[in-house]
């Protein structure tokens, strides 16, 4: 059975729902939302992303079972050479390699577009997640104490650093990713095979 890392569709916006939504409510502290989005803010999210950035999924005979996307870091002008990354990854799939796949997937093309860091949240504690982003290679550079409450505690939050490409003086602006995909010659839908 394939495994294929492609850029997500509207018709992904289920199945990303259904990977996401045990994250929001319940026993869960890994995502601050506390309820799950509905599918039409998932299929928003997704459009909203896509009109710049990467969102992309990982499929394994027409099963989502994981899936990763960039934001802008923040608004200011400053800041656009800089994104937030999340992955999820569905609960059978995980420690399976599909994280490090999505990211390293992500990462190659954010580095196509011009991007120069990205970063990652975690909630904590979350062994899991940290040895992910440490086994990617990010750097943890902060902890924000207590800024989150859910579950009956509060939760501090990790902020970790990757540097995707050595830092130039005066560099260009980043590339729309559709731009990227068009003259690049990618295939829109099916971008890195994994096995």
């Amino acid at each position: 059975m394939s495994t294929i890392i492609r850029i997500a569709t509207q018709q992904d916006a289920e199945q990303i729902l259904e990977i996401y939504a045990p994250f929001c409510g319940g026993d869960s502290y890994v995502s601050f939302e506390t309820q799950a989005p509905t599918l039409e803010e998932i299929q928003q999210r997704i459009a909203k992303v896509l009109q710049k950035l990467p969102w992309l999924v990982c499929e394994r005979g027409g099963e989502v079972i994981g899936y990763v996307y960039a934001q802008p870091h923040r608004e200011r002008a400053a800041y656009q050479w800089s994104v937030d990354v999340s992955v999820y990854i569905r609960e059978a799939e995980r420690r399976s390699g599909v994280g490090r796949s999505l990211y390293t997937s992500l990462f190659k093309i954010l580095a196509l577009q011009g991007y120069y860091n990205a970063y990652a949240v975690v909630t904590l504690p979350n062994p899991a997640s940290v040895r992910l982003h440490e086994v990617m290679g990010f750097e943890q550079i902060g902890i924000y104490r207590g800024v989150g409450y859910k579950c009956g505690a509060w939760h501090d939050v990790a902020w970790y650093e990757l540097s995707l490409r050595v830092r130039e003086n005066n560099p260009a602006p980043p590339i729309n990713i559709n731009a990227l995909l068009d003259s690049s010659g990618l295939e829109y839908t099916k971008l890195f095979l994994t096995t």
